[in-house]
């Protein structure tokens, strides 16, 4: 039984540790697929984390923290777009930007305004998403096996886990079942051939920056008003380079897409049990060792599948209109 408690709390672990991870892969499967590649989830998301805890903080409502949260990010995403559609900048550096912007503006900011030392005091309970329990979740808890998977796994998460989960096929159905999705496969295939079509290469990439901003902006509060209780400084901790990871191994599709985003918070999840565990016939591990496990998972599947990904054919290319 205890082998079956053991694996519970890790499959647990691993959908409260995905649930950022999936929000940021997709919002890189709705940019990439229409043709801008964007290295800045990292800095959306840490952009959106601090305007969320910040926001909640001030007002005492995790949904305008949320509504902060997404604000800061498509803020973010419209300046990558302004850079890369508008004036065909090079898009890993605006990217980069980005990134190295939100990881020092949040800090100074928080250091500015609530003097903290580069994060934002904590949270109310009352300003934060907290956990969902279903009902009969408690009295189910003690049955073996299906009362526990009810009341762990089911049961007990916070409301943008649910959204996460559910925002998977809904994005599978917008990208492959509606116009919408048509175009935003059209666009980061061939986009001269959209231009003669009468539709706008830049409206439509514009279009799938900002429901990618949208997505970091939810992934970014989930982790300080969801998950944790405050902004600190690099809280995402690479979580934007490894959905861009979890994107790339899932050769931007929404299915293998989303299976190594699991992949990628399983190994999470089991890193942080296996700390501080003597392990028969080889001891205690250092605990920077096994912090690396989820990146060096992450080195070995790039290293071994992204030669047989193939991106968008038009992905990273500025497209410039023919007079």
């Amino acid at each position: 039984m205890e082998a079956v408690s053991w694996i519970v709390l890790i499959v647990d672990a691993t959908l409260r540790v995905s649930t950022p991870l999936i929000l940021a892969a997709f919002a890189g499967l709705f940019a990439e697929r229409s043709g801008v590649v964007d290295i800045g989830l990292e800095g959306k998301m840490l952009g959106a984390a601090f305007a969320a805890a910040a926001a909640a903080f001030a007002t005492g409502s995790p949904w305008l923290g949320l509504l902060a949260g997404i604000g800061a990010s498509v803020a973010l995403a419209m300046i990558h777009a302004f850079a890369c559609v508008t004036h065909n900048g090079n898009q890993v550096v605006s990217g980069m930007a980005l990134n190295i912007l939100a990881a020092g503006l949040g800090p100074v900011l928080a250091l500015a305004w609530f003097g903290h030392g580069g994060q934002t005091p904590m949270v109310a309970d009352t300003a934060r998403f907290r956990p969902i329990h279903f009902p009969f979740a408690d009295r189910l808890s003690d049955t073996p096996f299906l009362g526990q998977i009810y009341s762990e796994i089911v049961s007990g998460h916070n409301l943008i886990v649910y959204v996460a989960l559910g925002m998977v096929p809904l994005a599978a159905w917008l990208v492959y079942r509606t116009r919408f999705g048509l175009r935003l496969r059209a666009v980061g295939e061939a986009p001269e051939a959209v231009d003669t079509a009468g539709i706008s290469v830049a409206g439509m990439r514009y279009r799938a920056m900002a429901v990618c901003g949208v997505l970091c902006g939810v992934a970014g509060a989930s982790l300080s008003i969801a998950q944790n209780a405050l902004f600190v400084r690099d809280m995402t901790a690479g979580m934007g380079y490894l959905a861009l990871a979890a994107l790339i191994f899932g050769k931007w599709r929404p299915a293998p897409t989303l299976f190594a985003c699991f992949l990628f918070a399983f190994a999470d999840a089991v890193q942080a049990r296996l700390q501080g565990v003597d392990i028969p016939g080889v001891g205690v591990v250092p605990v920077q060792a096994i912090q690396a496990i989820p990146y060096l998972l992450t080195v070995l599947l790039l290293a071994g599948f992204v030669g047989r990904a193939s991106a968008p054919g038009a992905s990273g290319l500025p497209y410039v209109k023919e007079r």
